[in-house]
């Protein structure tokens, strides 16, 4: 059976979710939340994406009055136990992008399902590693626009990628939505996408 009414509300605006969604098949409402995402003293990254996660789906739930699922994620870069946000300015992007360049690094992404007083979790793990990154390559990655919304400064599914060496892990999940994990989750609260999979590759 083929649907295109919504299957789970989405609590983030980001479009990179949005389209990994649609990638295999979940229709969905979207609804933004804004929650402190100030890191806890002696919290550790895992338990910090966890948290955020949750949290998201849980606010998303209360303000959505619906009767759907609603999913919540959360994306963070770590290098040296630091977790890297998103950059405030070219200076905080050099810095950012001087501590990841010729190194490998974490993304850790976690996502959340609630639906009243069930929830659901999991994590994705993930091993970036990056060449080594010239201060004129930055500025001129810069000035791309790509980095300034993006945790850490980059985006492994855009121009970033050609100084990517390789990774280890979720490409999904590093993009801000796992879809194996996400898919895993889905299953547990009886949703099953391939049930909107169309045969459109004639």
């Amino acid at each position: 059976m083929q649907s295109s009414e919504p299957l789970i509300v989405l609590a983030s605006a980001s479009p990179r979710r949005r389209e990994l969604l649609a990638q295999i098949g979940v229709p969905h409402e979207v609804l933004p939340v804004d929650i402190d995402e100030r890191r806890l003293a002696g919290e550790s990254p895992r338990a910090l994406v966890e948290r955020l996660a949750l949290e998201k789906a849980l606010a998303g739930w209360e303000r959505s009055g619906a009767q759907l699922p609603v999913l919540g994620s959360d994306t963070l870069v770590v290098v040296d136990d630091e977790v890297l946000g998103k950059p405030r300015d070219l200076v905080d992007a050099r810095r950012m992008l001087g501590l990841l360049s010729g190194r490998a690094h974490q993304v850790l992404t976690a996502v959340a399902l609630v639906k009243g007083p069930r929830s659901g979790l999991r994590l994705s793990e993930s091993t970036v590693h990056f060449a080594p990154l010239s201060a004129e390559w930055i500025e001129r990655y810069w000035a791309t626009g790509e980095p300034a919304d993006k945790a850490g400064g980059y985006a492994v599914q855009g121009l970033a990628a050609t100084r990517i060496r390789r990774i280890e892990g979720s490409f999904s999940g590093i993009m801000g939505l796992p879809l194996f994990e996400t898919t895993e989750l889905l299953a547990e609260f009886g949703i099953d996408p391939t049930l909107n999979w169309q045969g459109n590759n004639g």
